[in-house]
């Protein structure tokens, strides 16, 4: 197998591990985050309108690594420095 295609394989691999691993843990985090938001509801109702905004800024911040990830897999497929510099190597 060439560079070329041990690049490419290495960039779907990377991919599909960024986004993988990268949504394990904002998921775990905005269920516990939830969990939490929700007992804090049962024991204080008067304070819900404080714990619903805060889990909302909260879950909004989690879900950024989940981008974050996102968005490193994209540029590992349709913009990866590496793949542009093999291929310029190679003369294509």
């Amino acid at each position: 197998m060439d560079n070329l295609g041990l690049i490419g394989i290495a960039s779907i691999l990377g991919a599909a591990f960024a986004v993988g691993l990268g949504s394990l843990g904002p998921a775990l985090g905005e269920g516990r985050a939830a969990a939490s938001a929700l007992s804090a509801i049962a024991q204080q109702p008067d304070e819900a309108n404080t714990i619903t905004r805060t889990l909302f800024v909260s879950l909004a911040m989690i879900e950024s690594t989940a981008i974050y990830a996102f968005v490193v897999s994209m540029i590992l497929l349709f913009a990866n420095p590496f793949w542009d510099y093999a291929v310029s190597q190679a003369g294509g």
